[in-house]
């Protein structure tokens, strides 16, 4: 009996085509917040608030194909820097790929399901603002840490 091993336990994130790189996305939405970083740390701070292309109650993008025309910062995760990787939450399947670690037990690869995400209090879904109704001068006061449970 033959025993067919993921594709992002053989692969690495270099390896892997457009389909399989797309399908590490688990949807939470984390990547697409607002991040603020202390100049003199350097430390990076996430806030709840999403970029505007943010759908903030299903977590994908209103426009993923058009996204860098109507956002220029947005994080285009190919290929994948050390600055790009430092930009990503620890929970992030890319991010725990690119460290050696597994992927966690809510991601929609391992679990099966998509609903995983949120039930493991993983996405931002109904968590988060639209930056099209935060100042950005308001940027701090919306500092949180996304990252206290359910990341394993």
């Amino acid at each position: 009996m033959s025993v067919t091993v993921p594709f992002w336990k053989t692969k690495s994130l270099a390896e892997m085509n457009d389909a399989e790189w797309e399908s590490l996305c688990d949807g939470c939405g984390r990547c697409c917040l607002y991040k603020l970083e202390d100049e003199d740390s350097g430390e990076l701070f996430f806030t709840a608030v999403a970029c505007r292309l943010l759908d903030t109650d299903s977590c994908r993008c209103r426009d993923y194909p058009r996204r860098q025309q109507q956002v220029p910062d947005c994080l285009v995760l190919r290929p994948l820097t050390a600055e790009l990787l430092r930009m990503l939450p620890p929970s992030c399947a890319y991010r725990r790929l690119a460290e050696g670690r597994e992927l966690a037990w809510w991601h929609p690869l391992v679990s099966g399901r998509t609903g995983t995400v949120r039930e493991a209090g993983i996405s931002v879904g109904g968590k988060v603002l639209s930056e099209e109704y935060v100042h950005p001068a308001e940027l701090a006061n919306h500092v949180v840490d996304w990252f206290d449970s359910g990341d394993d």
